[in-house]
């Protein structure tokens, strides 16, 4: 992952912000820039893995965020390493990298990104984020392709169970051996958008390869995304309301579109599909055809060869070529 600016002009912090914000006196925490990002970071995690903090100095929770990372690295004693980067200083990096809000943290290892959030996090997070990284600091080589597939079943099989916990933790360990492994990426997003964290499954999604990142499971978990920002926008709680409003005035579309929303956000993606044909049935080019947009969108999040996906596609056919 090659950082390259304008000239290559180097930028680097001043020494009060530095003096500020790295505050730490441990060797294994630096400021960094665009002319030594690549050594920093990229390299550098090719030995241990590196946390990269990226922050501004008007950001009140990167003020917060940034002493609880310093002592999670400095009690890890060496076996990880925190850099951190002004994005003012150093708006290249942010633009390569599409940090869109601060504060966001990355994980390197072997000059990849392996994990990350947005956010202050609690001190508590902090630690197990940290240790995670610990834990998994052996490289590539713990298995090969064969093993991760195996591990990748494992993931599924635990998230299908309904152990999200187990699942992440499993998605989690494939992506220290192969980072940016698109299934790993997809089903730890996921598995943060099952326990309701959009901000951070978004952010996991952009650790995949970039030569991955049209893969049938990240366009799925991108699209699972879409729906759980746009349930998250919805109003709650109000599938027996919209139920009655309907009953009251069948051709209210608007009351329909948010009932299928309502129902998906409760996990009826099966009743939710059905008002969304039945308004593309009733009219298609309702809002713009968001009903047959979303559906599509629904299509994307389960597959293609999912038995809801293949029933509901006749069905939309049938409707628009009638």
């Amino acid at each position: 992952m090659a950082l390259i600016g304008p000239g290559g002009r180097p930028v680097t912090s001043t020494p009060a912000q530095s003096a500020a914000q790295s505050g730490a006196e441990s060797p294994h925490i630096k400021d960094s820039g665009l002319a030594t990002f690549a050594a920093d970071v990229l390299e550098a995690s090719r030995e241990v893995p590196v946390i990269v903090d990226f922050w501004a100095p008007w950001c009140g929770p990167c003020k917060q965020l940034g002493p609880i990372l310093e002592k999670a690295v400095t009690e890890a004693a060496g076996t990880v390493r925190l850099v951190k980067v002004n994005i003012d200083e150093n708006p290249e990096i942010a633009q390569q990298l599409r940090i869109q809000s601060i504060p966001t943290v990355y994980a390197f290892k072997d000059g990849q990104p392996v994990d990350g959030f947005m956010g202050a996090l609690a001190e508590s997070q902090v630690k197990a984020f940290v240790s995670g990284l610990q834990a998994g600091g052996g490289g590539h080589g713990h298995g090969g392709e064969g093993h991760a597939e195996e591990v990748l079943a494992m993931a599924a099989e635990a998230f299908a169970a309904g152990d999200i916990g187990n699942a992440a933790q499993a998605y989690g360990h494939v992506l220290q051996d192969d980072p940016g492994n698109p299934k790993a990426v997809a089903g730890l997003a996921t598995c943060y958008l099952k326990s309701g964290d959009i901000e951070r499954a978004k952010t996991t999604l952009q650790l995949v390869r970039p030569d991955a990142a049209t893969d049938e499971a990240i366009r799925a978990a991108e699209a699972e995304l879409k729906l759980a920002e746009s349930a998250h926008a919805a109003p709650r709680g109000e599938v027996e309301v919209l139920k009655a409003k309907l009953a009251a005035d069948a051709s209210d579309h608007q009351a329909r579109f948010d009932l299928a929303m309502a129902l998906d956000a409760g996990g009826a993606r099966e009743e939710a599909l059905a008002e969304l044909l039945e308004i593309v049935k009733r009219d298609r080019k309702w809002n713009e055809e968001a009903a047959r947009k979303q559906i599509v969108t629904l299509f994307e999040a389960m597959g293609p060869t999912d038995p809801r996906t293949l029933d509901a596609r006749r069905k939309l056919s049938a409707i628009l070529f009638s």
